[in-house]
């Protein structure tokens, strides 16, 4: 099973960078979220990244295709009701183009566009969607069932909770504030790592 960390938009540009750097040899991905910083600041870290050795083919930048020229990096994940992939594709020549999805409706149209995966939630109750009733592992199998493209589950996914969404046949787990949220980011990813590294691997 394949590991990807997503950042939560809680540090500066630069503690933003060292933590990636620290956590990116025990995890397969590292989705640049960033929502409140501007395109600017995800360049400069982007830039700040390459510049100390970071491997860009486990960078995604999340909704800012711009960046993927500007800063020379390859892949790029879109949110579930964001820019076609086909446009994405030809402007910015990505390597790997995702897509958020929470139903199975929206997975089998994300496929239908040319996604290269998926990454569904939120699975379970999590502080980052407080209020927001999680759409639960059901729909992940189903899911699981009727796409041929990788599928990443995220959303509350504790260590203990990995098994179950194995069982679902999820090709990997993508996590937030397991990992950038916890008191030691580095030793969180390891964790997580080890615990994904018990299942097979995923496709993408």
């Amino acid at each position: 099973m394949k590991l990807a960390a997503i950042t939560n938009d809680s540090f500066s540009v630069e503690k933003t960078g060292e933590i990636i750097l620290k956590i990116l040899p025990y995890v397969d991905y590292v989705h640049i979220r960033e929502k409140s910083k501007s395109m600017l600041e995800i360049y400069c870290l982007c830039k700040q990244l390459l510049a100390k050795g970071a491997d860009k083919r486990k960078i995604i930048v999340n909704g800012r295709g711009e960046i993927l020229l500007l800063a020379n990096m390859l892949h790029v994940h879109l949110p579930e009701k964001g820019l076609p992939i086909e446009a994405v594709r030809k402007k910015t020549a990505c390597r790997l183009a995702g897509r958020s999805v929470h139903s199975l409706q929206s997975a089998l149209d994300a496929e239908r566009e040319g996604a290269d995966y998926l990454l569904y939630g939120h699975c379970f109750h999590t502080e980052s969607k407080r209020g927001v009733p999680p759409n639960g592992i059901k729909i992940l199998h189903e899911i699981k069932k009727q796409v041929s493209i990788p599928v990443y589950a995220i959303g509350g996914i504790t260590e203990e909770l990995v098994s179950e969404i194995n069982n679902c046949g999820a090709d990997g787990i993508a996590i937030m504030s397991g990992i950038f949220g916890a008191e030691n980011p580095q030793l969180a990813a390891q964790n997580y790592y080890e615990r994904c590294k018990v299942y097979a691997n995923s496709k993408v």
